[in-house]
């Protein structure tokens, strides 16, 4: 029996409680709600992390490079000084799993730092309300795709982790790191956005140097979004743009859910 094509996400864990869902498959419609479900799991990774790292110092340490300018925050949380404080900041004494957690940090860090300076979410703000039944009567975490399209192919995706007493927290933000990373790979293709014409904006560095860091902040000051968007979607494209810049530099924009994963593999 073919499974309806719809996107669904529910949330129900303590005080978090949200459930929506798509049934209408429309490009734009489904490219504007899984951004909405981006900045909702986003938006609660950091929450999911206090019990292996001092989410609350790397938000001082945000606040502080945040007093920069754009392309000297860039540099600094390039820097080798700013890994070595975030390496204060895990709960962890093993230097292999320390650094599973201190990629997890970075990627926190210059989210919250960069959200000072530029646009890291998508304009459409998160879920926040509960419209559909929950699936499960468990706390849990639920994202789930599908869609088969002539013109995109066949996506089928489930994300789903039911939270008990013996739930690592770190497990759930694996999972909502896991759920942005599906999207950012499908928002473009929905959405129109242009991402070979974005790479190619960048296509001038190669391996980033630190002297070079100003250069790719200002190429992307300079970006022209609405050339590589249609209208509703130019400041996702935007977003695409700094994660690609950042991606020259080596810095992360999303949390890696990889590294959540090797963590807990080794733990």
């Amino acid at each position: 029996m073919r499974v309806e094509d719809q996107i669904v996400f529910t949330a129900h864990h303590g005080n978090w409680k949200v459930a929506d869902r798509l049934l209408d498959m429309d490009d734009e419609k489904v490219a504007h709600f899984i951004a909405s479900i981006a900045n909702t799991v986003n938006a609660k990774i950091p929450e999911y992390l206090t019990e292996v790292m001092n989410v609350a110092g790397i938000s001082s340490l945000a606040e502080e490079l945040a007093q920069k300018n754009l392309s000297d925050a860039v540099v600094a949380l390039k820097s080798p000084g700013t890994a070595r404080k975030l390496g204060q900041l895990v709960f962890e004494d093993d230097k292999k799993l320390r650094k599973h957690l201190v990629d997890v940090a970075k990627a926190l860090l210059v989210r919250e730092v960069l959200s000072k300076k530029a646009s890291v979410d998508y304009p459409e703000g998160p879920l926040s309300e509960v419209r559909i039944v929950f699936p499960y009567n468990e706390d849990h975490v639920n994202f789930t795709a599908f869609h088969l399209s002539a013109e995109h192919g066949k996506w089928r995706a489930v994300r789903r982790l039911i939270i008990d007493d013996k739930t690592p927290m770190a497990d759930v933000a694996r999972l909502l790191a896991g759920i942005n990373e599906s999207i950012t790979l499908k928002l473009p293709v929905y959405a129109g956005i242009d991402v070979d014409g974005i790479d190619a904006w960048f296509g001038e560095f190669k391996k980033v140097r630190k002297a070079e860091i100003p250069a790719v902040v200002e190429k992307y000051m300079h970006f022209p979004a609405e050339n590589y968007a249609p209208k509703p979607f130019v400041e996702h494209a935007r977003v695409y743009a700094l994660r690609k810049a950042l991606e020259k530099i080596g810095l992360p924009l999303d949390v890696p859910a990889k590294s959540l994963e090797k963590y807990l593999e080794k733990k």
